[in-house]
């Protein structure tokens, strides 16, 4: 088993709160994380129908398994009364007597809000990420690893990255998620992927993207609030001094694993991603995919935005806040272009991000430090070598 960083932070979190949740997507690692933490406790999957059923039927009798060592209850979201007879449970219980898990993030939070606020610490598990690999595992060609993606099935099975993609989509996607939302038009709903694939790195235009899909603005406002939900896509916004600007501009749009993405733009094998279009648009995706995990596997909030200006500089990633800022611009090619660090070295300037914090990492493996920033190799940040923070 290859160890989880967010492992330490959950196992101190349960001291403190007699509630744990845990929330990501599905096959990212929830139940072997927590089943390895705590062995001794009960477990019950609220996929599994007689579980579920004696959930909603005796929910005080269900919530009393597991003695004092305590319960897992793994997708919990599939039985939304049950937090209301949680709560009590937990004002009587000691710290770490639950841990609650589920891959729908709106649903399993909005529960958790509702009635646990105060009796629960929240962290996300996503699939694996390249610190947790590590450098030995990472291989020589990002478009090997952007195809093969970080689920952990395809890395302790040899599962073909492209047929898990598939049938990821297929059997969770295509239709636990339209059940979910009561979605008729399954080509519709597939096209609509697709076309988000489309758009990765991208600023996000719901009507452009509403009409070339063929539905309406306010169901692709729904549907892209379901792919967060599911932990698919994540959107990423412009960095402003000003906290409500920030939130009223457009983001853009990016997936949390490169397998999927790849599969839904008709990428099947490396060699279709070297010479494909939006080649850079996917290793951009990749490392800023990263980063995103870079903070959630560490119980943290990912403060990550992109900076961009009237006239259209732009740098791809701002890290962090004040003086813990980083600059991130990421550039496919693996030789280095005189101008890369032209908008990095201005945008750092204007913001007053010292040259140590600002990082260029290209598809080559060259390292160093030049007057405008750092140079790093894909390999090397990917497995989070190189930057500072």
């Amino acid at each position: 088993m290859i160890p989880r960083l967010l492992a330490g932070k959950l196992a101190e979190a349960a001291g403190y709160y007699p509630i744990t949740t845990l929330t990501g997507p599905r096959q990212s690692g929830k139940t072997t994380l927590i089943r390895s933490l705590w062995p001794e406790k009960g477990y019950a999957s609220l996929e599994d129908p007689d579980s579920l059923d004696f959930a909603l039927s005796d929910p005080r009798s269900f919530l009393e398994q597991g003695g004092p060592p305590g319960l897992i209850i793994d997708e919990a979201q599939r039985a939304p009364a049950l937090f209301n007879y949680l709560q009590g449970y937990a004002d009587r219980s000691p710290n770490g007597r639950y841990v609650v898990s589920g891959s729908n993030n709106f649903l399993l939070l909005e529960k958790v809000s509702q009635s646990l606020a105060g009796r629960s610490s929240v962290f996300h598990l996503l699939p694996f990420s390249g610190e947790e690999l590590g450098l030995a595992a990472i291989p020589d060609s990002w478009e090997d690893l952007a195809c093969k993606g970080f689920y952990p099935r395809v890395w302790s099975q040899g599962l073909p990255a492209d047929r898990f993609a598939r049938d990821y989509l297929a059997t969770y996607v295509e239709r636990d998620l339209r059940l979910a939302k009561n979605i008729a038009d399954l080509a519709a709903f597939r096209r609509f992927l697709e076309i988000c694939a489309g758009r990765t790195g991208q600023l996000l235009n719901l009507a452009s993207l509403a009409s070339d899909t063929g539905i309406a603005v306010n169901t692709a406002r729904g549907w892209l609030c379901l792919l967060e939900a599911a932990w698919l896509v994540f959107l990423l916004r412009p960095w402003h001094t000003n906290q409500t600007k920030r939130l009223v501009k457009s983001p853009k749009l990016y997936w949390h694993d490169s397998s999927i993405l790849c599969h839904l733009l008709g990428i099947r094998r490396p060699a279709d991603l070297r010479s494909h279009p939006l080649r850079g648009s996917v290793f951009e995706n990749l490392l800023i995919a990263e980063r995103y995990k870079h903070a959630s596997h560490r119980g943290e909030e990912p403060r990550l935005h992109f900076w961009r200006d009237s006239v259209g500089r732009e740098v791809d990633l701002l890290e962090g806040e004040g003086d813990d800022r980083l600059l991130w611009e990421y550039k496919s090619g693996a030789t280095i272009a005189r101008d890369y660090f032209k908008t990095l070295e201005l945008v750092g300037t204007e913001e007053g991000i010292p040259p140590e914090r600002r990082m260029l990492v290209f598809g080559g493996d060259e390292a160093g430090r030049r007057s405008a920033g750092l140079v790093i190799g894909w390999r090397s940040a990917i497995a989070g070598k190189g930057a500072e923070g």
